[in-house]
C-alpha cells in the first residue's frame, strides 16, 4: 500500500511539474529608455528583469551593467540623460509624487520612496544620488543641470554633494526648458491653468522676457539653429467652464517668433481640432532641425503622423505617408532624414521605415514578423527596441545592409522559455453597426477538447495590443498572461475595440464613447460571440478580463450581458463615471459636467446590476493614482448586497500599473485560479 501511495504521489508532483507557471510566459527581461550620447559613441537603456530594474551601458562595443539594484522593490528607472562630452549619465529613480506628496512605494518599504536623480561618472564607475527631482537637463558645458521639483525649475551642480537652487521664480508651473545655441538663455513653458506663455530667461542678466504672450495655450518651445528664432505650439485657451475632453482634439498652430523681441505669427494652422492627442501621444513632439525644417505631428489627414515644412509655412509635406499611425521618430547626424516606428503595412504590428526630411519618400528598413520600436542611431549604426511572439522587448542593433539583427540585453533566466507559447492569430470581424474591428486570438490547437474562451480588452483606451509582445511593461505583462492562459486550456481573443489607436484618427475618436454612449462595448460583445463560433470553444463558459478601462468593459459585460459572459476579472476599472468627473477630476478627463451626469452615470456598469450574476474577481492597488480606489469598493459593496460572488484582491500601496514582478504575479495567478474555479 505504502508503495501504491509513492507511486500515486510521484505521479501527481509530475503533472504539477508539467503545468505551466506564470513565470515561464512573463519572466524574460524587458529592455526600454534607450539613450544615445551626442557623439554617438555610448548607449545605454533599462532592463528590468523580474522586477530588479537596472542600467547597461554600451561603450566601445562592450555592454555591461552600470548599476546593480537587486530588489523588486518598484521603483522606476526612467529619463536617462548622457553629458554633452558622454562622460556622465544622469537618470531618475522613484516615480511622480501623488497629490498627497508621496512617491510609490509598492513594497511597503518602512523607509519610504522618493523620486531623485542619480549620477553615474562613467569613467571612474561612481554612482550617486544627486538631488530630489526629475526631468534633468544639462546645461551646454556639462558641469550643471536644470530639472524639476515643484513649479520652480531648479540647478544644481553635477557634483557629489552639490546643493540645488532655484533658477528663477515666475507664476504658474514652469517646465520644458531649453537651452539657446550658445547657452545663455533658457526658454520655458510657463502653464497657468487656463492658458500658457512661452517665456525667456537670460542667464547673465537674470531676466524674463515673454514670447508674443496671449489668451492661449503655448508650449513646447524649440529654437532655431542660429538661435535668432522660438517656434512654439499654440492651442486655445480654456473658456469659463470649459472642460477638455478625453475624446475631443484641439485645434493648434505653429508659431515662429523672433527670439529678441517675442513678435511673430503663426506659419501654419491645423484645418480643424486636429491637435490634442497628436501633441502629448507621440515623441518627440516637435523640432527644430539643423537643415531649418519644422517637423510636427498632427492628424489633419486621419493618421498621426510627422510633417515638415519651412520656418515661414511653406513646402509643408506629410513625410510618413500611407495608412498607419507614428509614434517615434529619430534623425540622422545630417538631420536631413528620420527613422520612424509605425504600422503602415502591418497594421498590427510596428516596423521601422526611413524618409527623407524635405522630400517625404518613405523606405522601409524592418519588415516580418518582429515589432521593432523607438529607432536610435549612433556612429551611424541604428539600434531600436524588438520584440516578438516568444520575445519581450529587447535592444538590438539592425545592420541595414545585411538586415540581421544583433540582440545586446541581457539573456532571460531560467524559468523564462519559448516553449509553450502559441502564435496569435490575426482576426478581424464586424460590429452589430458594421464596424470593422481586430483582434488577436491565443489558441493552442495541440489541447483537444471544448475550453472556456475569454476576452481581454486593453485599456487606456488610447492603446493597440500587437501581434506578439508589447513594447509597454504593462502590456507586455498582459501579452504573457493572454499566452499563459492559453497553454492552460482557455481560448482568449484580446479585441482592439475601437477608441484605441491604430486605426487612425476617426476610430480612436469613435462616436458615442465610454461615458457618451459606450458604444466600443459592442465589439466587446462582436467579440464574445467570435469566441462562441469557435468549434474548439464552449460557448456556454465565456467570460472576459482587464485593467483601467478594460476593467469598465469587464464590468460591462457582467452587467449588460449575463447570458454571454460568465465570469470576469476587473483590474482597477471604472464603474462610474459620474462619480469619477466629480471626486477624480473635474469632467473626469472626459468633459463631464452639469446635464451630462446623468448621461455618464447612466453609461456606467453601476447604472444597473440588476442583472449581474457572474462571479468576478475585483482587483485593485491601493495607492492607484489613475482611478480612484473607491470605484472598486463601491462596486464590491453594491455587489455584495446583491449576493453576487465577488472576490477581491486588493495590493496595498501598489500604483495603477503594478511595479512590482510579485504583484503582477499574484494577481495572474489568482485570475488563473478564478477562471478555472468558474469557467473550466
Amino acid at each position: 500500500m505504502r508503495a501504491i501511495n509513492l507511486l500515486i504521489l510521484a505521479f501527481a508532483c509530475s503533472l504539477a511539474e508539467a503545468q505551466p507557471s506564470i513565470d515561464q510566459f512573463m519572466g524574460g527581461p524587458m529592455a526600454s529608455g534607450l539613450a544615445v550620447s551626442k557623439d554617438g559613441k555610448r548607449l545605454a537603456w533599462i532592463v528590468n528583469d523580474l522586477g530588479r530594474r537596472n542600467i547597461f551601458l554600451r561603450s566601445g562595443g562592450q555592454t555591461s551593467a552600470v548599476t546593480r539594484f537587486d530588489q523588486d522593490d518598484g521603483q522606476e528607472l526612467s529619463q536617462l540623460t548622457f553629458s554633452p562630452d558622454g562622460q556622465q549619465l544622469v537618470f531618475v529613480r522613484g516615480g511622480d509624487q501623488s497629490r498627497e506628496g508621496y512617491s510609490p512605494n509598492p513594497s511597503s518599504s518602512a523607509d519610504g520612496a522618493e523620486q531623485a536623480i542619480w549620477v553615474l561618472q562613467i569613467a571612474s564607475n561612481e554612482l550617486y544620488r544627486l538631488t530630489a527631482g526629475s526631468d534633468p537637463v544639462f546645461y551646454p558645458d556639462g558641469k550643471k543641470l536644470l530639472f524639476a521639483r515643484g513649479p520652480q525649475i531648479q540647478y544644481i551642480a553635477i557634483e557629489k554633494g552639490s546643493l540645488p537652487a532655484q533658477l528663477f521664480f515666475a507664476r504658474g508651473s514652469n517646465m520644458e526648458p531649453r537651452f539657446s545655441p550658445d547657452g545663455k538663455e533658457i526658454a520655458f513653458t510657463s502653464a497657468r491653468r487656463d492658458h500658457n506663455f512661452i517665456g525667456v530667461f537670460n542667464i547673465e542678466s537674470r531676466s524674463i522676457r515673454w514670447i508674443s504672450p496671449e489668451v492661449s495655450m503655448d508650449r513646447f518651445p524649440v529654437w532655431s539653429p542660429d538661435g535668432k528664432r522660438i517656434a512654439f505650439i499654440r492651442t486655445p485657451g480654456l473658456k469659463a467652464d470649459e472642460l477638455i475632453s478625453f475624446v475631443g482634439g484641439r485645434k493648434f498652430s505653429v508659431w515662429v517668433t523672433d527670439a529678441a523681441t517675442g513678435a511673430g505669427a503663426a506659419v501654419w494652422s491645423s484645418p480643424a481640432d486636429d491637435g490634442g492627442f497628436a501633441q502629448f501621444y507621440p515623441a518627440p513632439i516637435f523640432t527644430w532641425t539643423k537643415t531649418d525644417r519644422l517637423l510636427f505631428f498632427s492628424e489633419h489627414q486621419g493618421w498621426d503622423h510627422v510633417y515638415s515644412m519651412r520656418p515661414d509655412g511653406s513646402d509643408i509635406k506629410d513625410i510618413t505617408p500611407g495608412n498607419g499611425e507614428v509614434e517615434s521618430y529619430t534623425l540622422d547626424a545630417a538631420e536631413t532624414s528620420i527613422y520612424f516606428d509605425g504600422n503602415r503595412e502591418d497594421i498590427d504590428r510596428r516596423h521601422i521605415w526611413k524618409s527623407g526630411v524635405t522630400d517625404g519618400k518613405v523606405t522601409p528598413v524592418t519588415s516580418g514578423e518582429t515589432i521593432e520600436m523607438y529607432p536610435a542611431l549612433a556612429n551611424g549604426e541604428l539600434y531600436c527596441i524588438q520584440s516578438s511572439v516568444t520575445s519581450p522587448a529587447t535592444l538590438v542593433k539592425y545592420d541595414e545592409k545585411s538586415k540581421t539583427y544583433q540582440k545586446l540585453s541581457t539573456p532571460p533566466g531560467p524559468a523564462f522559455t519559448p516553449q509553450g507559447f502559441v502564435k496569435p492569430e490575426q482576426i478581424v470581424f464586424k460590429s452589430p453597426d458594421g464596424t470593422t474591428v481586430h483582434g488577436q486570438l491565443f489558441i493552442n490547437r495541440s489541447i483537444k477538447g471544448k475550453r472556456p474562451g475569454l476576452v481581454f480588452m486593453h485599456g487606456g483606451p488610447i492603446r493597440q495590443m500587437l501581434l506578439g509582445f508589447h513594447y509597454s511593461g504593462y502590456y507586455s505583462n498582459c501579452y504573457a498572461f493572454n499566452q499563459y492562459l492559453a497553454s492552460v486550456g482557455y481560448a482568449v481573443i484580446a479585441v482592439n475595440y475601437r477608441d484605441g489607436i491604430g486605426y487612425g484618427r476617426d476610430f480612436r475618436r469613435a462616436k458615442d464613447q465610454g461615458p457618451w454612449g459606450a458604444s466600443e462595448y459592442q465589439d466587446v460583445v462582436a467579440a464574445g460571440k467570435y469566441l462562441q463560433g469557435l468549434a474548439e470553444v464552449d460557448a456556454a463558459k465565456i467570460g472576459l478580463w482587464g485593467g483601467s478601462y478594460g476593467g469598465y468593459l469587464t464590468a460591462m459585460g457582467l452587467a449588460k450581458n449575463p447570458e454571454l459572459f460568465k465570469a470576469g476579472v476587473d483590474l482597477h476599472g471604472v464603474h462610474d463615471w459620474s462619480f469619477r468627473a466629480r471626486e477624480f477630476s473635474p469632467g473626469g478627463g472626459w468633459g463631464i459636467a452639469g446635464a451630462n451626469m446623468q448621461m455618464a452615470f447612466d453609461n456606467s456598469p453601476v447604472s444597473d446590476l440588476s442583472r449581474w450574476v457572474g462571479p468576478v474577481l475585483l482587483v485593485c492597488g491601493d495607492d492607484d493614482r489613475n482611478v480612484l480606489f473607491q470605484e472598486t469598493t463601491d462596486l464590491a459593496e453594491r455587489l455584495r448586497e446583491k449576493k453576487v460572488v465577488t472576490e477581491i484582491l486588493v495590493l496595498p500601496d501598489e500604483v495603477h500599473g503594478f511595479l512590482r514582478y510579485q504583484s503582477w504575479k499574484q494577481v495572474f495567478e489568482s485570475a488563473r485560479s478564478f477562471f478555472d474555479r468558474r469557467l473550466k
